[in-house]
């Protein structure tokens, strides 16, 4: 059965495939993002009358709009607050004014901060403690999440993707570097990570998770891990790269990244249960259609 989905952040990095699968399978779908595109409406979460006349039919929410990571805007912290707390406030206002039938955010990994010691898997119910106002804005988006549905019954989850990586990943990122770089014959070089582990996820795992939130009748839960099902080192990542790219030149010092958080491997069985989700990009996969669709922005 078909519906009409507001999906916010439809042009950015997940909002753009989750537009696609949306429009394939026949929904419409009613697409905004803060600086439009084609086929998407340019309009800010903070234009309150002109979410609420776009929306006017609308039954459902994919809410991907936001500043995308720790690494974006890390100098202009009110920015990250106006859009991502305040943003999701009014999506959540507007589910409820309008009666909506559910509201999927995307929210992060970020919003965890550093995982508690001691745990091999990390579930979806430990504290939140976040390390920076990126993190702090998606546990908050998460709470407010909550707050509504407890009060006002609106029925919403949250989605929190690890490390984005893929085709249409513009910002700052690992594997973007190593494959630009091993494109144009340059040497990477880090001076962290050799031995620090993250958790990759492309973006086509992510948006199928999404998809499979807005859609599943009942949800025992609020929030979801989605990760792509690996926990490897950053020096295993560039390996991975290598195989792909053999040109690539990449070295590494040690030590964490100096702007992520040190996390366990996080359990995605909840997501694999409830929503039956399963990553299904490989890393190596998901590095040669980065560097193709890399190789074409060229």
């Amino acid at each position: 059965m078909t519906e009409t989905i507001l999906l916010t952040g439809a042009a950015g990095l997940i909002g753009r495939v989750v537009h696609h699968m949306l429009c394939e399978r026949g929904d419409r779908v009613i697409a905004i993002d803060r600086i439009g595109g084609e086929n998407i409406t340019a309009c800010d979460l903070t234009e309150v009358h002109r979410l609420y006349e776009l929306a006017a039919t609308v039954t459902a929410v994919v809410h991907c709009g936001a500043i995308s990571g720790p690494m974006v805007a890390r100098d202009n912290p009110f920015l990250i607050v106006s859009s991502n707390v305040v943003g999701t406030a009014n999506v959540l206002e507007l589910a409820r004014v309008r009666k909506m039938r559910r509201v999927v955010c995307c929210s992060s990994v970020s919003a965890y901060g550093n995982t508690p010691a001691g745990l091999d898997l990390v579930p979806e119910d430990v504290p939140l403690r976040p390390t920076s106002v990126y993190g702090a804005s998606k546990a908050a988006g998460e709470h407010l999440l909550d707050g509504y549905a407890f009060q006002h019954g609106i029925d919403g989850v949250s989605i929190r993707p690890a490390w984005v990586y893929g085709p249409g990943r513009t910002t700052e990122c690992g594997i973007r570097t190593m494959i630009l770089d091993a494109q144009a014959g340059r040497t990477t070089h880090f001076p962290f990570g050799c031995d620090f582990y993250r958790q990759y996820v492309h973006v086509d795992d992510v948006a199928t998770a999404l998809v499979l939130a807005l859609d599943m009748e009942k949800l025992p839960r609020r929030s979801y891990t989605i990760t792509g099902g690996s926990y490897i080192t950053l020096a295993e990542v560039a390996q991975t790269v290598k195989r792909v790219l053999p040109q690539a030149d990449i070295t590494m010092g040690a030590g964490p990244d100096p702007i992520d958080d040190v996390q366990a491997r996080f359990d995605i069985s909840a997501a694999e249960r409830d929503l039956g989700y399963r990553p299904y990009v490989t890393l190596e996969d998901g590095v040669c259609s980065y560097a193709d669709w890399l190789a074409a922005q060229r």
